[in-house]
């Protein structure tokens, strides 16, 4: 028996927090062609400035040439030993029930990265059941 591809986890970024949802579940929440779901990594140019280095104590030192390189960092999501982040129920327009998510971060960031990214509205709920939403795109 093959694995799914559909039903493999994927994590989400965005500022403030992360969610985590098969691949499967995002697709129908944000759409099969969504950019959020295709990640690419932030580039950031770093400068290192001249300074002396001294290899023994007391020893000569010697001039190194300042430089620039660039630091290439995919997106990552924090995890521990138990499964990382609390558990929410979200539910949208064409989706059958509610569907379990894991969200790292304010629940309130969760709701700002719906209303920019998802084209349908979105409502959720926490694990203790406080509702949230309905979250919707501003056209």
């Amino acid at each position: 028996m093959a694995d799914d591809p559909k039903a493999r986890l994927l994590t989400v970024n965005y500022p403030g927090g992360s969610l985590t949802m098969p691949i499967g579940t995002l697709e129908s929440l944000f759409g099969e062609d969504a950019e959020i779901l295709t990640p690419v990594p932030d580039t950031k140019s770093v400068g290192v400035r001249q300074h002396p280095r001294v290899r023994v104590i007391g020893g000569p030192s010697t001039n190194v040439e300042g430089y620039t390189y660039e630091q290439i960092q995919w997106p990552t999501s924090q995890a521990n030993n138990a499964a990382a982040g609390d558990v929410v129920l979200l539910a949208w327009e064409g989706s059958e029930g509610d569907w379990t998510g894991r969200v790292t971060g304010a629940l309130s960031a969760l709701g700002v990265f719906l209303v920019a990214n998802s084209p349908k509205t979105v409502v959720f709920r926490s694990e203790r059941g406080t509702k949230y939403g309905p979250f919707k795109k501003g056209t």
